[in-house]
């Protein structure tokens, strides 16, 4: 496990590099390149992955409270109970119904309009406080 909270790594690539439980809490990851990343468990609190790529990336159980992610590419990575309270998802690419059906929590998280409507429609119980 490595502590990275609050690193700079703007522009990185780290495309399936394991940073597994590592602790990423307020980095910024602005545009990072996290393609097929491991980061299952890792705390993401606060981290700014602003048009960060992290399409299949396994976020399992990752702590996104927080995050920044607007205009980040989502496509087919693995959100299954990921804790996403408050993250910022507006404008984020390639994201589903269904990977967020599996996240842990969408309280008070920003996501565009039809994606709301969708899941407090489908799956109410992701916005209730965990």
């Amino acid at each position: 496990m490595v502590n990275l909270k609050g690193a700079h790594l703007e522009g990185t690539n780290l495309e399936k590099d394991n940073l597994e439980k590592d602790n990423l809490e307020g980095a910024n990851l602005i545009g990072a390149q996290l393609t097929r990343a491991q980061l299952v468990g890792a705390r993401l609190i606060g981290a700014r992955l602003i048009e960060a790529n992290l399409e299949s990336a396994h976020l399992k159980e990752a702590n996104l409270r927080w995050a920044y992610l607007r205009g980040a590419h989502l496509k087919e990575a693995n959100l299954e109970s990921a804790y996403l309270q408050g993250a910022n998802l507006k404008g984020v690419h390639k994201l589903t119904i269904d990977q967020l059906s599996e996240v842990k929590t969408l309280y008070n998280a920003k996501l565009d309009e039809e994606l709301l409507i969708s899941l407090k429609e489908k799956y109410p119980i992701l916005f209730e406080v965990k």
